[in-house]
């Protein structure tokens, strides 16, 4: 991904609101496999961490994006933004090359 896509992404996730919020149990494999479902469905999503979570957000997104093939937008503070590029072209996101 280049960072034209990467910014242009930033910029899509900036007004969504997060889809999951991961608590103290952390990456559970029920947790794992919703967020696989949503990157299907949706493509970028936003999840947030809440305070109770012991985890670093950054690491999280890291095996998030490892066990769902995805790739890690950005991390800010306990927000995580994920990309996975979908199947259907009718629902895509067109990145700037």
């Amino acid at each position: 991904m280049t960072s034209k896509q990467r910014a242009y992404l930033k910029s899509l996730a900036m007004t969504m609101e997060p889809v999951f919020q991961i608590g103290k149990s952390n990456l559970t494999p029920q947790v794992t496999e919703a967020v696989r479902e949503a990157l299907d469905a949706r493509e970028l999503i936003k999840i947030s961490v809440l305070q109770n979570s012991t985890a670093d957000p950054k690491e999280m997104a890291a095996t998030l994006a490892e066990r769902t093939r995805a790739q890690v937008v950005q991390v800010i503070g306990k927000k995580i933004v994920l990309y996975k590029e979908g199947a259907d072209d009718k629902k895509k996101i067109m990145l700037p090359r």
